[in-house]
This record gives C-alpha cells, sequence and structure tokens, in this order.
C-alpha cells in the first residue's frame, strides 16, 4: 500500500512501526482518542519482536511473534503505511514527508524509529558481512549458519554475545572480537561486565578484547578479518554489532534539538520533544527520567520501548492530564541456557557481589550509590531481580537489598 492510496486526515502519526509504536496507537486509543491514527515504518513486515532475532529465531527457526495483525490494526481504525521510512519533517505546516514524495499532516507527532546498527568504518562492501536488526537480517544470517562455519563476531554487547550462543548451538565456529577492554561496561559497569565475559570462556567461545578490527579481507565475499594485533582470523561470516545510534537523519532539517553525542531526540519528562505537538518514545529518545532524580538517558530495551511508548500517546492525546514518565529500567539477556537480568543503573560508587560467585553461573550484583540501592545484575537468579527493582522504586537503601537476599543481615 503506497501513501497516495490513503486519505490521511491531520490526526495521531506514528513515525516507527515496531514495538513502541505499535503500543503508541493502542495507547492513544485506550486513553480515548478518536481522531486517525497513521503508523508509519519502513519494513513491510507487521510490528514484531525483536529480541528473539538474535536467540531462538537464529537458534532453531522458532515463530517470530508478530505483535498485531492486520485485523486487530483495522480494529483498532489504525492506517499503516510500510516499507516506506519517514524522510523530513516539517514542523511548520505540520506535515512528516514519506519515502520521496509523500506527505502526511499530523495533529500530534510520536517519534519512535528507534536506532540503526552502527558500522565498521572504512571496510568494503563484501558478501557475508551482516548487521543484525531486523527479520531478513536474521533469516538471511541463519541460512547461512552451519556446522564448522567460521563466524566473527564483532562487539561482545548483548546483541553479540546473544548471537555468540546462538550460533554455538547451531555449530558454527565462533570467535568474538571486543573494542574495549572489559565489555559492557555502559550497561552493567566494569565489575559486572568482567564476571559476565568469563561466560563466554566457560562456553568455549574466544573472547578476545582490547582488540581492534583493521581490515576485512576479501574480493566479493569475507574471507578474514585482520586484527590490531597483526594476527588475521579466518571468516566466511562476520557479523558487526558495534552498538546502535538513534534513527534521527530525517529530522536533521527540522530544528528539533537532538543530542550532541549520538543525535538522539532530547525530550522533557513528559516526553516532548522541543517542537510543538511532537513527542518520542523509546530507544530514540534522551529523558530526565524521574527515578533518579532527573539523570538524563537513553534505554535501548523492550521493557521501556513498551512503557514508555505507552505514557508518550497517552500525554500527547490528553495533554491536560500529561504525567511524568518515570521507570527503574529493567532488561534481560540470555547466553548459554543462562538468564542474565538487569534494573537499575549502572552508575554507582560501589558493586558488590552480595551472593553468588562472578566465577560460577550465579551471582547477584547490588550497585550503591550514598546508602540507596540504584541497581542490580543477576545471573540465573530470576526470582529476585523485581523484589529488588522494588527496592530502588521504593528509594530503598542498600541494607534494604541485603536483608532481603539474607532476612538475618542486620540493617544499618
Amino acid at each position: 500500500m503506497s501513501a497516495t492510496d490513503i486519505d490521511h486526515g491531520a490526526g495521531l502519526v506514528v513515525v516507527g512501526a515496531s514495538l513502541a509504536g505499535l503500543r503508541a496507537a493502542e495507547s492513544a486509543r485506550q486513553a480515548g482518542y478518536t481522531g486517525s491514527i497513521t503508523l508509519v515504518g519502513d519494513e513491510f513486515h507487521l510490528p514484531y519482536d525483536r529480541p528473539p532475532l538474535s536467540k531462538q529465531f537464529l537458534k532453531d527457526g522458532a515463530e517470530v511473534d508478530f505483535h498485531t495483525n492486520t485485523e486487530e490494526l483495522a480494529a483498532l481504525d489504525v492506517k499503516l503505511l510500510l516499507g516506506e521510512p519517514a524522510t523530513q519533517l516539517d514542523p511548520t505546516s505540520h506535515r512528516v514527508r514519506v519515502g520521496d514524495s509523500d506527505w502526511i499532516p499530523y495533529e500530534k507527532l510520536i517519534i519512535a524509529t528507534g536506532a540503526s546498527p552502527r558500522s565498521l568504518p572504512n571496510t568494503p562492501d563484501l558478501d557475508g558481512v551482516f548487521a543484525l536488526r531486523t527479520i531478513d537480517d536474521a533469516l538471511a544470517l541463519r541460512e547461512r549458519l552451519f556446522p564448522g562455519t567460521k563466524l566473527v563476531i564483532v562487539g561482545a554487547g548483548f546483541i553479540g554475545s546473544e548471537l555468540a550462543s546462538s550460533a554455538r548451538d547451531r555449530g558454527a565456529d565462533v570467535t568474538i572480537v571486543e573494542a574495549a577492554p572489559i565489555p559492557l561496561v555502559r550497561a552493567v559497569g566494569e565489575t559486572v561486565g568482567q564476571a559476565l565475559a568469563k561466560l563466554h570462556e566457560r562456553n568455549g567461545i574466544p573472547l578476545l578484547c582490547d582488540v581492534q578490527v583493521e581490515e576485512l579481507i576479501g574480493t566479493t565475499h569475507v574471507e578474514a578479518v585482520r586484527l590490531s594485533t597483526g594476527t588475521s582470523l579466518p571468516a566466511e561470516l562476520v557479523v558487526v554489532g558495534v552498538g546502535a545510534a538513534p534513527a534521527t537523519r530525517w529530522l536533521a532539517d527540522s530544528g528539533i534539538e537532538l543530542h550532541p553525542v549520538d543525535g538522539g531526540v532530547i525530550a522533557d519528562e513528559f516526553l516532548r520533544t522541543s517542537l510543538e505537538d511532537v513527542y518520542a518514545a523509546g530507544d530514540v529518545v534522551h529523558w530526565p527520567n524521574p527515578a533518579f532524580d532527573g539523570l538524563s538517558v537513553r534505554l535501548e530495551n523492550w521493557t521501556n520501548a513498551a512503557d514508555q511508548a505507552h505514557q508518550s500517546a497517552v500525554n500527547a492525546v490528553t495533554p491536560g492530564d500529561a504525567k511524568p514518565y518515570e521507570t527503574v529500567p529493567y532488561f534481560w539477556s540470555d547466553w548459554y541456557d543462562s538468564r542474565i537480568q538487569f534494573v537499575g543503573t549502572a552508575v554507582a560508587d560501589e558493586v558488590v557481589f552480595a551472593s553468588g560467585d562472578p566465577e560460577t553461573d550465579k551471582f547477584v550484583a547490588l550497585y550503591r550509590s550514598g546508602n540507596r540501592l540504584v541497581g542490580s545484575a543477576t545471573l540465573n537468579e530470576q526470582r529476585k531481580i523485581m523484589k529488588l527493582r522494588r527496592i530502588i522504586a521504593n528509594k530503598g537503601t542498600f541494607a534494604d537489598a541485603l536483608e532481603l537476599l539474607d532476612p538475618t543481615e542486620k540493617k544499618s
């Protein structure tokens, strides 16, 4: 369906047809919005769940969970415009350009375009080199992963680590290359990042840290990866997982305030941007999180995308009842039959392994700032993480967390 096939009224336009975009459209209807809603997405697929792409879908071909279908969207009276990206925002005339020519008027706009994978600089365009963001990326990669396939993963973040686990289960010969001395520092800090890195070694996957990729070698197809150490790794496939940048290039001439470092959209506590009637949600947005005294953050996880999109939509369509968006971040990741979970923030004065052992496959790490508990990371301790999240949400103390883990522990 093309833009010229649709008669768009000036209603709510949501740019980004993934989890956040869909939740925004649903939440606007639940809040009583009766105007037109248009959902714009650059993929031809209906909104689907991305986390399994590096896990079950890649490992054993499990079906991708589509969050909705055309019948449900029709019942919500949501108009779909798929397969064409938004390319321009004109706030003066309240219009969004889709593709090369079509403009859609909006009364309210929600930006939910997420983040796009970063690429390696100065590398040739070779067959066999992948990023992993879409269902099409995962399908193309899965079709080439066989027992014995030499796979080099660039980046030991959560996506790269999940991919390593899945590829190993498919029998691939996997090596991970990480530029940082310790992986996952921004997400979980140095102490826990170091502990999680050992999971790769215990599961037979080489992890090369503090090593740069100098060159991808090959004529038409990748054949090897040359490293800053001077060595070369044979490679039939290379997956680049070096992080993602907010997908905001289409906003460059709009006048919207963007973050000076990563180009993400800057919003206030109500998820309002610097442009009138324009809100933002999901991986794309920086906002001051009241849960941590207004610390400005941008979160890339499933839980935040869903919850933030809900509040963004409600605030957009019922601005008189707008509420600040406050959350204790929560995310999870599955590696080698282990479940990693994290709540809160990794910005802390101290990190303590309060139970278990970082050298084994079970632990609880607590993050302390002053006397407050501000974060927790767990490995294979699923029953404890949400209780710790509640302590953080209630601005509880480090002693509260210790007492939760060991009721005989006396509060100081």
